[in-house]
């Protein structure tokens, strides 16, 4: 499953079932969930099993009677999620269950291509200001930076924090810069799902959190480049649009009853990427850097076809053991991403220089940022010359020599990492700790355990508190 599936799964296990009695009530909401659970599927093994099985009776899909000595487990569908989904598949429910297309005239000139153009430009200027490029060295043409609205919803999330010793008193944080390295599928959720948090923690906002994510879920089953009638949407709903602008989900034209779904929502739950990465757009710009003919570009953004060979010489980063570092770009966005551990030097028009020093390191380390995700970083982005040198000789792609270097930069400040979790003790018998402790180890969320001590620390207690609840009930 992606990153992004996965955020959406983690918010949903917290969920009440009371909240998804609501939720399958839609049509449009049970297909989402079901063809975002098609991806979980992938894989084999009793542990998988045993895994997809605990993730399907968290949301409510399955359910499974309590052991017992004298009858086997069974395993059933819901009901609720049942009639969503079979309605769904026969095309019933409520009218408008999957929005009800304008009958209006629609403007010619808002086409796929013009709808994608929009959603990037929003995006990247939620991107812009997490990096914190916004007026830095020229580095944001074109950058107008997001709304109000949206800056405060990123610093609730952690994504980015007040810092004075910036230009802008922004500045990125651990969370925002492993935002930045996701897909934008995954980026897109970790906003929306901030978006309901949100929500769900102001009384005063008017709008319910579960009738938020349902609206999402019937977002994600639109057309793309589809006008949909706004006078079908409830108040609430119409309601929840303006934010939805401004995460560039969606488009809405002034003084119509129209609104656009733009890729980045009819994606929500589907395994395509919606719009280019930081990481493709990297690709992507040293692929043609000077905007020659020969690459062309696909309505998503990405690359649609591949550049010739001239093009592709010269693509990716290139680090030397003396710390150098040789980025061919020409993408605004991954020049202050670079800056956020590198001393740039020199700008050229299709390449940029500098050098990892203890200070940019330190820099970084202080936004939070770690030494592994800096690594990953560089190593995803290499130059194909060093990853076919790799390849042939057998040593890794980054220097040993630089590699070691920055994590004894990072160590010079951090001594401890920390994992969030729970801890689990007072057992009333030791088959009961195993029993929860095997468990917990076989859905992936055991972190630690002391057998001698009956202690066992994970990740995630929600599928553990169920599973302690029907195993008492069949004792």
């Amino acid at each position: 499953m992606s990153l992004g599936g996965q955020q959406l799964l983690e918010y949903l296990e917290k969920l009440p079932g009371t909240a998804f009695r609501r939720l399958y009530q839609s049509p449009a909401t049970a297909l989402a969930i079901f063809r975002r659970m098609l991806s979980y599927h992938e894989g084999g093994g009793k542990i998988h099993c045993d895994r997809t099985i605990a993730a399907l009776r968290s949301l409510h899909i399955l359910q499974v009677s309590p052991p017992s000595k004298d009858r086997t487990q069974e395993i059933q569908i819901t009901a609720s999620f049942k009639k969503g989904l079979q309605l769904a598949f026969e095309g019933g429910g409520e009218d408008g269950s999957f929005g009800v297309p304008s009958s209006l005239p629609v403007d010619p000139s808002i086409d796929i291509a013009y709808l994608d153009k929009y959603a990037r430009k929003k995006w990247d200027d939620i991107l812009h200001y997490v990096v914190n490029s916004l007026g830095v060295h020229g580095s944001s043409e074109g950058v107008s930076g997001p709304k109000a609205s949206v800056k405060e919803l990123l610093l609730a999330g952690r994504l980015v924090e007040r810092r004075p010793d910036t230009r802008t008193g922004i500045g990125i944080t651990q969370a925002g810069f492993t935002f930045l390295l996701q897909e934008s599928n995954a980026q897109v959720w970790t906003l929306l799902l901030l978006w309901l948090e949100a929500a769900d923690h102001t009384a005063d906002s008017g709008m319910d959190s579960i009738d938020m994510l349902s609206f999402l879920f019937m977002l994600s089953s639109l057309e793309l480049g589809t006008a949909y009638d706004t006078s079908a949407l409830t108040e609430t709903r119409r309601n929840m649009l303006p934010s939805l602008v401004d995460f560039g989900l969606i488009y809405f034209p002034r003084d119509t009853r129209q609104f656009f779904p733009t890729r980045l929502a009819t994606t929500l739950t589907s395994t395509a990427s919606a719009l280019r990465t930081v990481s493709s757009a990297f690709t992507a710009a040293t692929a043609n850097p000077s905007g020659e003919p020969g690459t062309t570009t696909s309505t998503s953004g990405g690359p649609a076809a591949t550049p010739d060979k001239t093009q592709t010489a010269a693509k990716g980063i290139i680090i030397e053991t003396n710390y150098r570092i040789y980025a061919y770009t020409t993408s605004p966005l991954q020049i202050a991403v670079l800056a956020l551990f590198c001393q740039l030097n020199m700008r050229f028009p299709n390449m940029v220089s500098g050098r990892l020093t203890r200070d940019s390191i330190r820099q970084a380390i202080g936004f939070g940022i770690t030494a592994d995700q800096i690594i990953s970083y560089l190593h995803a982005h290499a130059h194909q010359q060093m990853v076919r040198e790799a390849t042939v000789t057998g040593k890794p792609v980054l220097p040993p020599t630089v590699v070691d270097q920055i994590r004894l930069w990072q160590l010079e400040n951090e001594r401890m990492q920390t994992t969030a979790g729970f801890l689990f003790k007072d057992f009333e018998s030791t088959e009961e700790y195993a029993a929860l402790s095997r468990y917990a180890e076989e859905i992936g969320v055991l972190v630690w355990k002391n057998d001698k001590r009956q202690l066992f620390f994970a990740s995630k207690h929600e599928q553990l508190r169920d599973y302690l609840k029907s195993r008492k009930k069949g004792e």
